[in-house]
């Protein structure tokens, strides 16, 4: 058995153009709306259920790409934390200071 749906308060202009179209379409008033309502119901829903229309809809599989551009995955090499401090230190003190503790041309 199918579910019965009423809409109440329809403007006369839209209830106008709705009676041309089923016209036009060569189908009943209900015939009309039946069609509107499957074509409406046949589409792709958002992944996102709840986005209001002024935010807009993305699916999941977008944000994912676009996060991953903004934040590549990190290589998989073998850098420790260790090594990039002593690269730093290095490159803002000297070797010399890395050695012995005390930076170039300090003695």
């Amino acid at each position: 058995m199918g579910v019965s749906f009423s809409v109440k308060n329809i403007p006369e202009e839209l209830a106008q153009r709705l009676r041309i179209r089923a016209e036009r379409n060569h189908r009943s008033l209900q015939g009309e709306l039946m069609a509107i309502l499957e074509a409406a119901a046949s589409e792709d829903l958002p992944a996102i259920t709840g986005a209001s229309e002024s935010r807009g809809t993305r699916r999941v599989e977008d944000s994912l790409q676009g996060w991953r551009t903004l934040f590549p995955v990190p290589s998989r090499s073998n850098v420790s934390s260790a090594s990039l401090i002593r690269q730093m230190r290095n490159g803002r003190y000297g070797e010399d200071w890395a050695e012995g503790g005390e930076p170039k041309g300090a003695a």
